[in-house]
């Protein structure tokens, strides 16, 4: 049953995101990458559609986001795009195109938003990107923030492992998070970070937000959309919960396809001109 537990069914928007925080309402968000998967994703009721760099892994097959491009981030966010109504979508910035300074992080950024139409951009980082964020958001481009885990910074990290577990990474994500806030962004996502610090967070800033691996604590949850459906059963993190088996929905359909081609069982007499 499509879109059953929405309320609302206007457009989500930032000012509909912040409203939502105020009201106590959870915030639903998930990946899509391409517009088949959008077009389902988003008439379930999705409030939140990410155009992950998590696609370098899910659709390109890669070990880190890192390799993903500005080029390939845009193709599957126009195709996203196309196929959303109701879902406010947002696209990462891959990395290198905020990294360099705060011109070359704003020229990429209009890129992104005049070529997919989506709605708001995602960076990486904390107060180190501040003058970037700031100079992206005096273009009129909403920003959305992500602290914690940062894919784009494993090989300075070495490690997935939770983040934030001593005091002195603690502090300087708080710090982060209030920066951001203050520098207008209007959410932040928070990846494998200590639940009770993600809530700390969430009660500390005014804005939205949203969980991966962070606990209930927050505002909204995010996940990857091929993770949460089983597509993707050799990823199974403590966070992640699997809310099919399309793996093995997909191997079986196939299996039978082949069956009946080898047969010649397909086409029948129905199925044919």
């Amino acid at each position: 049953m499509p879109g059953y537990l929405v309320e609302d069914s206007r457009k989500v928007t930032t000012h509909r995101l912040q409203e939502m925080k105020e009201h106590g309402k959870k915030i639903a968000m998930l990946t899509s990458y391409d517009y088949t998967t959008a077009r389902i994703v988003d008439s379930a009721g999705i409030d939140m559609i990410l155009v992950g760099d998590s696609a370098s892994n899910v659709m390109a097959g890669n070990h880190t986001t890192l390799p993903i491009t500005l080029d390939q981030m845009i193709y599957h966010a126009r195709s996203v795009v196309r196929g959303v109504k109701r879902a406010l979508v947002v696209c990462d910035m891959p990395f290198g195109t905020y990294q360099v300074d705060a011109t070359d992080g704003v020229r990429n950024a209009i890129r992104i938003m005049q070529e997919t139409g989506c709605d708001a951009l995602k960076l990486e980082g904390g107060v180190e990107i501040l003058p970037t964020v700031t100079a992206i958001l005096e273009a009129g481009i909403p920003v959305m923030g992500h602290l914690g885990l940062t894919p784009q910074s494993i090989n300075k990290f070495g490690t997935y492992a939770v983040r934030a577990r001593e005091a002195e990474e603690a502090e300087r994500l708080k710090t982060d998070a209030k920066a951001l806030a203050e520098a207008g962004c209007f959410g932040i996502v928070l990846e494998k970070i200590p639940a009770v610090l993600a809530e700390e967070v969430a009660k500390s800033v005014k804005i939205p937000v949203i969980g991966i691996g962070a606990g209930g604590g927050v505002d909204g949850q995010v996940l990857v959309v091929a993770d949460m459906l089983g597509m993707n059963t050799e990823f199974s993190p403590k966070f992640l919960r699997r809310y099919a088996d399309l793996q093995s929905i997909m191997t079986d359909a196939i299996g039978h396809y082949i069956t009946d081609v080898k047969s010649g069982d397909f086409p029948n007499a129905s199925e044919q001109y």
